[in-house]
Parts: structure tokens; sequence; C-alpha cells
């Protein structure tokens, strides 16, 4: 199997992961669409150039990440996380996870990276290095960091 196969299949496997990315920076559907959209012509543009085909899962993630960064930075506008399918009358929990989609949303870009793909993804943290190009130790302090800032806008929620 060719390189551009490889691809075309790793994309049509993902498709919905790589989709919920990029929801999860702009929280539009149609823009979270355009995102994964743009970074499939970027992948397939530049497939050729990819030296090691073992690692074009991860070459993706970034190639889809930065697409996503670069479409907050040109937008520099903030939004909102749509509505979390409702219940009828909302319970404590659905309203602590609004709370924590709203603080998530609210970290730095390389630290919402991070949380993004370790727990959204379930990605462990030496392919988050890989993706971030980052190394593993400032990946893991990113981790970190972004934890105990989470923390402490959730503890501030809790005692509102």
């Amino acid at each position: 199997m060719d390189t551009v196969q490889e691809l075309v299949a790793l994309i049509q496997t993902n498709q919905e992961r790589f989709y919920r990315i990029a929801y999860t920076y702009v929280k539009n559907r149609e823009d979270a669409l355009d995102l994964v959209h743009d970074a499939v012509v970027k992948a397939l543009q530049s497939c050729p150039a990819l030296k090691n085909p073992a690692y074009m899962r991860t070459w993706f993630y970034r190639i889809l990440i930065n697409e996503s960064l670069s479409f907050l930075r040109k937008r520099k506008n903030v939004l909102s996380w749509e509505e979390i399918p409702a219940q009828a009358a909302p319970d404590a929990r659905q309203e602590e996870y609004i709370d924590l989609y709203a603080a998530i949303d609210k970290l730095p870009a390389d630290l919402k990276t991070v949380v993004i793909l370790r727990f959204f993804e379930d990605m462990k943290l030496e392919a988050i290095a890989d993706i971030t190009s980052a190394n593993l130790n400032t990946t893991k302090s990113r981790l970190y960091r972004a934890l105990k800032l989470l923390k402490l806008d959730m503890e501030v929620l809790d005692h509102d």
C-alpha cells in the first residue's frame, strides 16, 4: 500500500475522531468540518514528503491541531461550548461538565491540546509529545500545569 492509500485509510477509519478534535477547538460543526477538510487537503498535498509512514497518525494529528490553532488565532474571538444535549431538568453532574468544558476552554492552547489529546482521545504522553513536537518532560509538565489550573478553576466555581 502506498503512502497516499495509507493516509486515505487512516482518515476514513478515524474521521469521527478527527472531527471531534477539531470541534473541541472551534465549538461549531461547520468550522470543525472545514478544519478537518483543510487538514486532509494539506496532508494529501504533503504526503509524498512524509519520510516515515509509521508516524502518519501522529503527523496528521499535528496538521489538524495546527489548523485548529491557526483558525482560532485568525478568529480571535472566544466561542462558548454549544449546549450539551439537555435533559428536561439539568442535574448537578451536567452542570459540572459544562463548567469543566468552560474551564478547559480557558486554558492556553498548549495546555488545552495536551488535555484534549490525553483525556478526550485517550492518548499516551509519548504520542502527545510527538504530535505537539515537544519532549516528553515538557508534555508531562504541561499536563500537570493544566490539571492544576483546572482544579483551581473548578474550586473557584464550587465556592461561588
